[in-house]
């Protein structure tokens, strides 16, 4: 495991606000931001394996732009999210019908809109034994992944909930915490990584230095385009400010890691992990803590520059 570094003048403060700030939503959080220009880093428990939930699909997209720069994958090929891909979720995930599109455009769904149907599908395109020589390769080893098929299974096989049904039709009426103590909320049996570990392979995309550099341009672009705004952007508010980010959310689980882009030309990749201690869907309060602890961190960075 690597060592964290020591943590500089005043972090000690920043940490006291942290605890303040999660716990006021409720929550439990970890937190890891770095300058990915200086190098600078700023850690909250950050090397603690955490529930990644679709904090996973960027390495999915990695990995797809990776084969589109290398012509080993067409692009604009299309293919067809069929009801074996549909659950219901959000995008084509919830349709009714067959939706056909082109395999940058799953990537698309799945990164700005968190379509699960789009993921699974793309996972089948790339190959996961391909993410996972990816992952490898650029030396995380532990950062985990999955189809959303395979953990939607997984928690009706522990739920003991029938196969082939809707699973968000058979969740009504299970406890809260029964829900809170699933193992798709527990680090080491769902994709897992640490903080830190998120936010290297942040940077190792923004360096240019996780595959081509036009593949990792493309998966920088379509991250600035995801369209929730109520975690990481809640705490940028300023015009000028942009950020690419991906969400994750389960049950307890509620994250998101991202890139802030200045108009100054600074950047600062940010990872930050919630345990939340209910299972409801609408927490606006942890939602809007991921955005306050972010700045926090942000703004202790850029202080020390």
């Amino acid at each position: 495991m690597t060592t964290a570094p020591a943590q500089p003048a005043g972090a000690e403060q920043i940490h006291t606000v942290l605890f303040s700030t999660f716990t006021q939503a409720k929550v439990e959080g970890t937190l890891h931001a770095r300058d990915l220009d200086t190098g600078a880093e700023f850690a909250h428990a950050a090397d603690t394996p955490v529930v990644l939930a679709s904090v996973f699909k960027i390495p999915i997209a990695l990995e797809y732009a990776r084969q589109a720069a290398s012509g080993e994958l067409d692009p604009a090929r299309r293919h067809t999210v069929t009801a074996a891909y549909r659950a219901g979720g959000s995008g084509t995930d919830g349709c009714a019908h067959d939706v056909e599109m082109s395999a940058r455009d799953l990537a698309f769904m799945m990164m700005t809109i968190s379509d699960n149907a789009a993921t699974d599908l793309l996972l089948d395109i790339v190959g996961p034994d391909r993410v996972r020589t990816t992952l490898d390769g650029l030396g995380f080893p532990g950062f985990g992944f999955s189809s959303c098929a395979a953990l939607d299974d997984d928690i009706r096989q522990e739920l003991g909930l029938a196969p082939g049904r809707s699973l968000d039709d058979q969740l009504a009426g299970i406890p809260d915490q029964r829900l809170l103590t699933l193992r798709a909320c527990t680090p080491g049996t769902s994709p897992s990584s640490t903080p830190r570990e998120v936010t290297a392979l942040l940077a190792a995309i923004w360096h240019d230095e996780a595959g081509p550099a036009s593949a990792c341009a493309e998966v920088r672009q379509i991250m600035r385009q995801q369209v929730w705004q109520h975690r990481l952007v809640s705490g940028f508010p300023e015009p000028g400010v942009r950020l690419a980010g991906k969400t994750g959310t389960d049950f307890s689980v509620r994250n998101e890691a991202g890139v802030i882009e200045y108009p100054d030309g600074k950047r600062y990749a940010v990872g930050v992990f919630l345990r939340t201690s209910t299972a409801v869907t609408r927490q606006p309060l942890a939602d809007r803590a991921i955005g306050r602890a972010a700045r926090l961190a942000v703004d202790h960075l850029r202080a020390r520059t």
